[in-house]
């Protein structure tokens, strides 16, 4: 899923590999350049230029709406029973409140934790839950933060990582959770109760099929 934020250029390897392609809005300036025609573009359109993309289904909304265009194609995917989400184009630009609104989506992506994940070039973002633990997906001396959402996080078990934490908690507001480290490979994380915002820095995109 597309957004009209910033993005980088390996961004493109996602959009390229999506079996879903779905543009919000100006989101599709993106796709245009990347040679990548949407399969579905939702918003109010208010961000084009002029006429949509050719694409499969035009689901155009009213400008004044409860929800964001990025939200609304977030919750597109999910409707379309996708596994997992990559939003691209969520962050940047002159609006901090729609580039919070949009890292906040993944606390609220349908009962499903984990599905979503925002991506700009080197940075991912997803959030876990209690009783799940996620595999991180970066190399030794990338970083990684943790920040609780929804309240405090409790029992969070790490590996991997050069400041560990076992079964202590990350309170909300905390900034303890800034700047962690991986050390080896299959480091991960895990908590007993809460929200653990993740955001790993250093990840790369995945290769473009060939």
């Amino acid at each position: 899923m597309v957004a009209h934020g910033d993005v980088e250029e390996r961004d493109a390897a996602y959009a390229r590999a999506a079996e879903l392609v779905i543009a919000a809005d100006g989101g599709s300036a993106h796709l245009a350049r990347w040679g990548v025609t949407p399969d579905v573009v939702v918003g109010d359109l208010d961000s084009l230029a002029g006429a949509p993309p050719a694409a499969a289904r035009v689901e155009r909304w009213p400008r004044e709406k409860d929800k964001s265009d990025t939200q609304l194609g977030v919750e597109r995917a999910l409707a379309s029973g996708a596994d997992e989400v990559v939003v691209l184009g969520a962050l940047g630009g002159p609006r901090i409140d729609h580039a919070l609104a949009n890292v906040l989506l993944l606390a609220l992506d349908g009962g499903s934790p984990g599905r979503v994940r925002i991506v700009r070039g080197a940075l991912s973002m997803r959030v876990v839950v209690g009783g799940e633990r996620a595999i991180l997906g970066g190399a030794a001396g990338d970083l990684v933060t943790l920040l609780a959402l929804r309240g405090d996080a409790e029992g969070i078990e790490t590996s991997g990582l050069r400041y560990p934490l076992h079964g202590e908690t990350l309170a909300l507001g905390s900034s303890r959770g800034i700047s962690n480290e991986i050390v080896s490979g299959g480091a991960s994380v895990g908590l007993r109760s809460g929200s653990l915002l993740v955001i790993e820095s250093g990840a790369l995109a995945p290769r473009e099929q060939p």
